[in-house]
Formats: C-alpha cells, sequence, structure tokens
C-alpha cells in the first residue's frame, strides 16, 4: 500500500468514527430528552402517591380515569372491607372543576362523606339509598375522604386533580425517572463510540498497512 493511499484510507476511517461517534452521541442525547420528558413529581403521567391511605381498604386496586367528564358519581355503601362500607370507585380522577355526585347505595347501614382536611362533609350519616352528596372539585392535587362511622374498617376514597399531584418515586430516587429503554440506548451509544474511537487509535497506530509482508 503506497503512502498516498495510507493517508486517504485513515482520512477516510476517521471521517467514519467521526460520523459515527456524532450519530451515537446524538442518539444518547435523544435517549436522555426522552427520558426526562413528562418525568418527575407533577407531571399527570404518574400513579398517586396515597401516602398509606389505602392501605386498609379493600377494594382499592388502582385509579379510575374520569378526566374529561364534567360529573362523576361514586357510590357510597358498595362491597367491601368485610361488608358494604367501601366507595365505588375508591380512588378517581378528574380535571379540576369537575362536580362529584356521592350517592347512597342504601346497604351498610349509615354513611357519610367527610375530607380528610375537612373541606367538605355531608354532614351526619343516613342509611336511605338515593341520598346524594356533590362537591366541585377546584384546586389540583388529591383529596382524600372518608366514613365517619366506617373508617375504622377502611371505607375511604381519594380524588386525584388535575396534572398536579404528589406521585409514587420509584425505587426511592429522588432524581427524574428514566426509562429501560432508553438506559439500554445510552448503553449501546457508550459502547459504539468507544469501538469506533478504539478502531481509529489502530488504524493510525499502524497505518493500515496490511498487505506488507
Amino acid at each position: 500500500m503506497t503512502d498516498g493511499a495510507t493517508d486517504l484510507s485513515r482520512r477516510d476511517v476517521l471521517r467514519s468514527a467521526g460520523a459515527l461517534t456524532g450519530a451515537t452521541a446524538a442518539a444518547g442525547a435523544a435517549g436522555t430528552a426522552a427520558a426526562q420528558e413528562g418525568e418527575g413529581g407533577g407531571s399527570g403521567g404518574g400513579k398517586p402517591d396515597y401516602g398509606g391511605w389505602f392501605s386498609d381498604v379493600s377494594n382499592f386496586s388502582s385509579t379510575e380515569d374520569y378526566r374529561g367528564q364534567d360529573e362523576v358519581t361514586v357510590e357510597v355503601g358498595v362491597e367491601g372491607n368485610g361488608n358494604f362500607w367501601a366507595f365505588g370507585p375508591p380512588a378517581i380522577h378528574v380535571d379540576a372543576g369537575t362536580t362529584v355526585v356521592f350517592e347512597w347505595t342504601g346497604e351498610g347501614n349509615a354513611h357519610n362523606v367527610v375530607a380528610e382536611d375537612e373541606s367538605y362533609s355531608s354532614g351526619s350519616a343516613v342509611a336511605e339509598a338515593g341520598t346524594t352528596f356533590e362537591h366541585t372539585f377546584e384546586e389540583a392535587g388529591i383529596s382524600k375522604y372518608y366514613c365517619n362511622p366506617h373508617r375504622s374498617v377502611g371505607m375511604k376514597g381519594a380524588v386525584v386533580v388535575g396534572d398536579d399531584y404528589p406521585e409514587v418515586e420509584l425505587g426511592g430516587s429522588t432524581g427524574p425517572k428514566v426509562p429501560e429503554n432508553a438506559k439500554l440506548l445510552g448503553v449501546g451509544s457508550g459502547f459504539l463510540m468507544a469501538a469506533a474511537l478504539g478502531f481509529a487509535y489502530f488504524f493510525m497506530k499502524y497505518g493500515g498497512d496490511y498487505d506488507e509482508q
């Protein structure tokens, strides 16, 4: 191989290595941006953090999403917690300005609806089926409530309002949450970058004269 050809090959390899390094860096940056988008507390895309409020509520499994509706009904006195001592559904997600209508089923004796922070209440416990109490939720966040006669057995509920609310931090991390696919992209990008630079270094050191004996 001639010196001119060697120099040309070296330039080609360096250009290729540079292009590959730039591509992997761009891919890594894209992965980081994707990981950060929509993450963190208050983004409205994570799991609500109820702080153990539902630890003794037998009929709670997930938060029902009713965003987009102006009015939502929650039944008072559905089966749960050993009797008809539950709200159904116990946890809902609504838009700010949505009115929630609590409607009594007539089961499980007398019930009422009382906000944990005392911002609203249906008054004294009643048992009559068809009784209703409504409240419009204006402020974003999580509003917790309970039935006073049956709070000790787990008759509790919550309304998640809007998109600004406490979210569960997975793994106890206080930083931004990074999806697994973004992590894999970052690892792969780093490997390709290291390989490109290593190949360029090897070629520059030995000159690429592989045809010489």
